[in-house]
């Protein structure tokens, strides 16, 4: 009250002022006008560099991040060649709303199912990383003598690879297929996700000497906020945006995706997070719906700005008088950084039972830190604790580890052929038997572990939703109850809330083991019965202590115990099938929430007759059939399935005729078997990465003449897949007697014929 006082006057003060001095609104409106003058002026400025140096280095085939780098640094104070930004305050603005539009993408692209799906090899590998290298940073600040926070920030910095930066070498170097490829990206999901812990913990750090139950507390605050936002994002969210999903064009889709963004951000921010990790969150829990793809290409203007906007005041730190003064420990964290990863990412896979070869190209692959090292430190300045001089330095180890990580990817082939030759055969052998057996073969264990895993994981999430219920009743229910009913409001409050934590307790009573799991222990294990029937036990006390602590929260411990045991009698006796039915059309909405993705590209809820059902496929550029007709697309001749709808945009076509074509972009409705479709999945998702190589001067307009040993004869025009082999198509087709044929998806080549043909000229005598 006293504020809103003070509010009031200032606010009586301002307008008593403005009428006495009217000159004085006109210089405040004068200010306010060349303030946004500057703000404009800096923006168009900063872009157009960027602009000019993006398209240097994508001229010179480099990261295009090097690029921002380097047009920051220019429009900064630090260059006076040129003019500078006026006010550095509205770029952290712009560099505060990039940081989270980024976070939110990242997210988009971890999704739950592929960290389930990159097991634990990734995780472990992770730790070892993370955990090898921030202590390595730590050593190396310690040896240059640098306090204990700011060696903690240094050793996070350069523990996280980048996602961005290893993604674009793989996809340039043609290497995303590789079974060592898709290792380091599961290995870089996990980082991600312990990315935003250490962001959390570092904060944690920086506000103080952290104790050790503090630390404790902050990181089980962390992980309960973490799965109530997944469980309750997941339950709404994909049912929300399939009800208005008639509605989401790509503006809509924008304004939806955006605004859950910044909402989740804000939110987090009043949990006592940060910014970062509500973006992150919500960007996770999106990534499983059918919007996630739409989502992330029409945030993808929205990220490239603001993200280049980001790493643009990262480059205005960059001071040259600091890089000078001290390159000896610029080159000194960098040598760090490289060898650390190598030898950490080779270890950490090994450990998990890959190949020696996998491991080293692992290792060979992490060998940089990109965006969340900047996001890190400018944590660390944004709270007052990061030395100064460790910003450029930091930037500068970045830019020398991104600059040569295509270099060292390149290397990993021969070091390894070089450490397999040299190796001890004694330990080649010790690692070859280590990477054979680390796989259980022991169908008993193999089994006890996936029960025991699921058993756990079930206790942790359903008691942290019990006690999300039991604190949300408690600050918002009672109250409410007992305003509206002040005689009987409290007992009406326990027992609303009893009811709504009873699906949860009966979940959390009663066994989680599968009947098929049940029957393979019954023919696999003996005894198998005293560990269930202890599980269960287990799991019969948590329920009766909950209920119990929640009765002797309300009102004492006597009605806690007595009616407690009472109420959970009652539940399991009475109630139990009931709500077990109930809980089960709940998990199966949950279930079929999170695989909404997944389910929606596979037709898994979509049955219709027999082993047909409707699936959605979003066709990319590159698509063989992108711009055919139906009837000329093979999809019915070749991959068996129909085509029941297409989605344009914001144009929907049911029942689109053969005539009807086919458009990047477009989103296929499809029938067929479990087979066919996810053949047709695997030929949209395989498309080749090569054609990014293929320059539009490169296009040529030619004729080659067909040999016997053409490998391209002898078989229908759909079967040669002209375009993703030799990035060709033929136009038209001589035959020996002069005759023109207009080809077709079924017209067979023959040796002798002339081909007309548009394309890559430097692949058409593949197919002489």
């Amino acid at each position: 009250m006293p504020q809103m006082i003070q509010e009031t006057t200032t606010d009586i003060q301002q307008s008593i002022y403005t009428e006495l001095n009217p000159d004085a609104g006109k210089e405040s409106a004068h200010g306010s006008e060349d303030n946004t003058n500057g703000l404009i002026l800096d923006l168009a400025w900063i872009l157009v560099l960027a602009a000019i140096s993006t398209l240097v280095f994508k001229k010179l085939k480099q990261p295009v991040v090097l690029g921002y780098i380097l047009a920051g640094f220019i429009a900064s104070p630090n260059f006076t060649y040129l003019p500078s930004i006026s006010n550095l305050e509205n770029i952290e603005i712009w560099a505060d709303l990039g940081i989270v539009v980024l976070m939110f993408s990242l997210g988009l692209e971890f999704s739950f199912k592929k960290l389930m799906n990159s097991g634990s090899s990734a995780i472990i590998t992770a730790l070892i990383i993370i955990v090898g290298m921030t202590l390595a940073g730590f050593g190396v600040g310690y040896f240059l003598h640098l306090n204990t926070i700011n060696c903690i920030f240094l050793g996070g910095m350069i523990s996280m690879s980048s996602t961005t930066i290893i993604l674009k070498a793989f996809t340039d170097l043609g290497l995303k297929q590789q079974k060592f490829a898709s290792m380091v990206l599961a290995v870089l999901i996990i980082e991600d996700l312990f990315a935003v812990l250490m962001l959390v913990l570092l904060s944690s750090f920086a506000m103080g000497d952290v104790q050790g139950s503090e630390l404790i507390f902050s990181i089980a605050k962390l992980c309960f906020f973490l799965i109530i936002w997944f469980v309750v994002g997941v339950y709404l969210l994909p049912s929300f945006l399939d009800k208005v999903s008639s509605y989401l064009n790509s503006e809509t889709l924008l304004v939806v995706s955006m605004g859950l963004c910044f909402m989740m951000a804000a939110f987090s921010v009043m949990c006592g997070f940060s910014l970062e990790l509500g973006a992150f969150v919500m960007g996770s829990i999106l990534a499983g719906t059918v919007f996630a793809e739409r989502m992330e290409h029409v945030i993808t203007p929205v990220k490239d700005l603001f993200g280049a906007v980001f790493f643009i005041s990262v480059g205005m730190m960059v001071q040259p008088s600091v890089i000078v003064t001290y390159y000896p420990q610029i080159l000194l964290l960098a040598a760090v950084v490289i060898v650390g990863m190598i030898i950490f990412g080779t270890l950490g896979m090994l450990v998990t039972g890959q190949t020696l070869q996998v491991a080293i190209k692992s290792g060979f692959s992490l060998t940089q830190i990109g965006e969340f090292s900047f996001i890190i430190a400018s944590l660390g300045m944004g709270l007052g604790v990061l030395d100064a001089s460790l910003y450029p330095i930091i930037v500068a180890v970045s830019v020398i580890t991104i600059f040569t990580t295509p270099y060292f990817i390149k290397l990993s082939t021969p070091a390894y052929n070089f450490v397999e030759k040299h190796l001890p055969e004694g330990l080649k052998f010790l690692i070859t038997r280590y990477s054979s057996q680390v796989v259980d073969t022991n169908e008993t264990r193999r089994l006890w572990r996936e029960i025991l895993g699921r058993y756990i994981w079930r206790i942790v999430l359903y008691s942290v939703i019990l006690i999300a219920i039991i604190f949300a009743c408690r600050q918002m229910l009672f109250p409410l109850m007992e305003y509206f009913m002040p005689k009987w409001g409290h007992l009406v409050a326990t027992a609303i809330s009893l009811v709504i934590m009873s699906p949860f307790l009966t979940a959390l009573s009663f066994t989680t083991i599968k009947s098929d799991q049940k029957m393979k222990l019954h023919q696999t294990a003996s005894f198998y019965e005293v560990p269930l029937i202890a599980m269960s036990i287990i799991r019969y006390i948590l329920a009766l202590l909950f209920v119990v602590y929640f009765l002797t929260v309300c009102y004492s411990s006597w009605v806690g115990w007595i009616g407690g045991t009472i109420c959970f009698f009652l539940l399991i006796v009475f109630a139990s099938s009931k709500l077990m039915k109930r809980f089960k059309r709940m998990e199966k909405k949950f279930m079929n929430n999170l695989n909404n993705r997944e389910n929606a590209r596979s037709g898994a809820n979509n049955n219709l007759v027999s082993d047909l059902h409707q699936a959605f496929l979003d066709i990319k550029p590159q698509c063989r059939f992108a711009g055919d007709k139906l009837k000329d697309s093979g999809l019915r001749s070749e991959y068996g399935v129909s085509v029941s709808s297409i989605r344009r945009g914001d144009e929907f076509i049911p029942l689109p005729t053969g005539d009807t074509r086919i458009f990047p972009g477009d989103t296929l409705g499809i029938i067929g078997t479990d087979s066919q479709i996810k053949h047709l999945n695997d030929v949209i998702d395989n498309v080749s990465h090569k054609k990014d190589s293929v320059r539009p001067t490169d296009i040529e307009l030619k004729s080659i003449l067909l040999t016997d040993k053409s490998p391209i004869i002898d078989r229908p025009l759909y079967e040669t897949d002209l375009r993703n082999d030799y990035f060709c198509m033929v136009i038209s087709v001589q035959r020996d007697d002069n005759e023109f044929i207009n080809p077709g998806p079924t017209t067979v080549l023959k040796a002798g014929d002339l081909l007309w043909i548009v394309g890559d000229p430097a692949q058409f005598d593949k197919m002489k």
